[in-house]
């Protein structure tokens, strides 16, 4: 199988890395497609793959393209895939009927990821059109599980609702975190001791919800023992509204990510 990555940014490298070491792909098979030189002499140093200027030449002869530039760049993009191959885009915002329009290419997987990708932690959500077979479905699995979780959906208009949950809820999680961290440091903790602790603390608990079995309602009702410290700082975010903030948030997002894709 020969692959061809349009674009050798962060989350180029994050499928290229992840998908190497998973053993998804071979670097053999691997061409980047990149049009900063210092960078694709760095990726072909680290990985041992093929590089290029040019997208036409890889991607007439990938049997899977990953399109992985700004959403602004795709008409840059000089190249048709053969039209067995598979075309998985990770362009935000960008439509299957665009890519369709713009590629003149019919078997395509639209995904949503998010960037812990880079640590292989990500959550990719995402949808197929009807002419990807079976098998390509199978290895739009096997690369999206590379770098994270993925969960496929089949209606496209709910990648618009997975951006305003998984692919914005990281700088959603990063506000609360440095929130946080603010708040330890303002009572005597180093920032340091406060990093630390915040970080193990929001990374433990979501592992905790993961493999407890048990919803986040359940979960937070174990830790908060009557009249204990916890519930004196829950009282705290419940008076400052932040439950109601953090829902209007996703639903700002969400009419945003609708009003970037255009017309569905």
């Amino acid at each position: 199988m020969k692959v061809a990555i349009i674009g050798g940014g962060v989350m180029g490298e994050a499928i290229l890395h992840a998908a190497l070491e998973r053993g998804v792909f071979t670097a053999a098979s691997v061409t980047v497609c990149e049009l900063v030189e210092h960078r694709r002499n760095q990726l072909h140093s680290e990985y041992d793959v093929g590089t290029t200027a040019a997208a036409d030449e890889a991607m007439r002869s990938a049997d899977l393209v990953v399109l992985s530039v700004k959403p602004q760049e795709m008409a840059s993009i000089h190249g048709a895939a053969n039209p067995e191959a598979l075309l998985l885009s990770i362009m935000a915002g960008v439509r299957i009927a665009s890519i369709a329009a713009e590629f003149r290419h019919e078997r395509i997987v639209r995904v949503m990821p998010n960037t812990p990708v880079a640590a292989n932690a990500g959550m990719s959500v995402w949808t197929a059109t009807a002419a990807v077979t079976e098998p390509q479905r199978e290895l739009a699995r096997g690369l999206l599980g590379a770098i994270g979780r993925e969960l496929y959906v089949d209606d496209e208009k709910k990648l618009d609702m997975a951006t305003a949950v998984s692919g914005s809820g990281p700088g959603y999680v990063f506000l609360f975190i440095e929130a946080m961290i603010e708040g330890a440091v303002s009572i005597g903790l180093t920032r340091a001791q406060a990093e630390e602790m915040v970080l193990q603390t929001v990374y433990g608990s979501a592992v905790y919800a993961q493999e407890s079995g048990r919803n986040a309602a359940e979960l937070r009702g174990l830790v908060t023992s009557p009249a204990g410290t916890t519930a004196a700082g829950l009282l705290e975010l419940e008076r400052g509204g932040v439950r109601a903030a953090i829902i209007e948030c996703i639903r700002a997002a969400h009419r945003r990510a609708g009003e970037l894709g255009g017309p569905a």
